[in-house]
């Protein structure tokens, strides 16, 4: 299983450091941001399993960091846990009005807030919201981003699939094939931050499949830079060899060596001005469809 990755915003250095360590210890990957501001960055960069967010900030209060968080559909799925030095019951309501999914007061329990950091998380995952390797969200939230979208226009759904992958993890093992997940996803997340537009979304419904929501005139060159950059930086997860053979050597369900290519990506696009959907897997479906052929054309 691969460690998840949680965001502690927190100006206070000590106690930032301090949960950093211990963390860390615990088997995350652990990020510090000292301001809101940062803490946003952060979030759309490397897309977090968790939030431990202290409300006091020197620049955004940790309630606007929740708000903007929860009203980004990019973000909105993130589990957030409050941690202050405040003790009201208003301050508490505040926040999980905003979308908070717990709240813990200074001085606090490290065990305590360990335990609600590993139940937020495994909830999340349980609720089928986030892949657990991508930290991306899957099941349920790509599901209500297409009851959403079918009933808008002008909008693009591209569904998105690592070609050779299981071959790659086959001669290079699990844990090199989940760096590859989580190297696409944040692949992704850098081409729709600079190519896309707010409210486009990113899923990864699971195995090597991703997907992408985004504006209809926005998607070709989503598209045209996915397969761009994936193709030129993928290439840093194969040895020198293999790099400059442009194949592996994998095993066939017979027993024999064969030659497998490198890595690519395959992309099957539908958009709403080209087709009416009356159904959501009709989406779906189509996309597939066109994916497959996508992989026969390249």
């Amino acid at each position: 299983m691969s460690k998840a990755r949680i965001l502690i915003v927190e100006d206070d250095f000590d106690i930032s450091n301090m949960l950093r360590i211990y963390f860390a210890g615990q088997g995350y990957d652990v990020d510090v941001a000292p301001r809101g501001s940062d803490a946003l960055e952060k979030t759309r960069q490397l897309m977090p399993r968790l939030i431990v967010l202290d409300i006091m900030l020197p620049d955004i209060d940790g309630y606007e960091v929740c708000r903007r968080l929860r009203t980004n559909t990019r973000t909105s799925h993130i589990p957030v846990i409050f941690l202050t030095q405040k003790d009201e019951r208003s301050d508490k309501l505040q926040g999980l009005e905003l979308g908070a999914d717990d709240y813990i007061t200074k001085p606090f329990d490290i065990e305590e807030l360990k335990l609600r950091v590993q139940n937020a998380i495994s909830r999340s995952e349980r609720e089928s919201l986030t892949d657990p390797r991508s930290g991306l969200p899957s099941g349920r939230l790509i599901e209500e981003q297409l009851r959403r979208i079918i009933r808008q226009e002008s909008w693009t759904f591209m569904d998105i699939r690592i070609n050779h992958f299981e071959g790659f993890k086959e001669v290079y093992g699990f844990v090199a094939g989940d760096d590859v997940l989580r190297f696409a996803a944040m692949l992704l997340g850098e081409v729709v931050d600079e190519r896309g537009g707010d409210d486009d979304f990113i899923g990864h419904p699971g195995g090597d499949n991703f997907i992408v929501i985004t504006e209809e005139a926005k998607g070709a060159a989503i598209e045209e830079q996915i397969k761009a950059r994936f193709a030129d930086q993928v290439l840093s997860h194969y040895n020198f060899m293999d790099r400059d053979q442009g194949f592996i050597i994998t095993t066939d369900d017979s027993g024999n060596q064969q030659q497998t290519p490198l890595m690519s990506i395959s992309i099957g696009v539908v958009s709403q001005s080209e087709h009416q959907f009356a159904d959501i897997r009709e989406i779906t479906e189509l996309a597939a469809e066109a994916r497959r052929q996508d992989v026969l054309s390249s």
